[in-house]
């Protein structure tokens, strides 16, 4: 079992910053992506931003040049940096990984974390 804990959620004034952090724990051989979501009131699950285990980064257009992903492979966390901030990067934000469990036969599997509020309100 692998667990997902997100923290850094709150309320911002528009331009104002936030930093989301996920910490990954339990029986994981090796993670490979980590990825954030959000998802807003009577909106789908969006994907926000991805990184892989070498580092490799993408986002969603919305967020281009506003945000930033990062990891700490020692530490199975990830993190985004969000500027900039607008009313519209409202909604709860989930951390999703995608790893190798540790037990054998090793399976690849995928976790989601319980989310946290961003609203973003002057």
């Amino acid at each position: 079992q692998v667990q997902l804990v997100e923290s850094g959620g709150g309320l911002v004034q528009p331009g104002g910053s936030l930093r989301l952090s996920c910490a990954a724990s339990g029986s994981i051989f090796v993670i490979y992506g980590m990825n954030w979501y959000r998802q807003a009131p009577g909106s789908q699950r969006e994907l926000v931003a991805g990184i892989t285990s070498l580092g490799s980064t993408n986002y969603a257009d919305s967020v281009k040049g506003r945000f930033t992903i990062s990891r700490d492979n020692a530490k199975n966390t990830v993190y985004l940096q969000m500027n900039s901030l607008r009313p519209e990067d409202t909604a709860v934000y989930y951390c999703n990984a995608d790893y190798l469990a540790e037990v054998i036969p090793r399976k690849r599997l995928s976790s989601w974390g319980q989310g946290t509020q961003v609203t973003v309100s002057s």
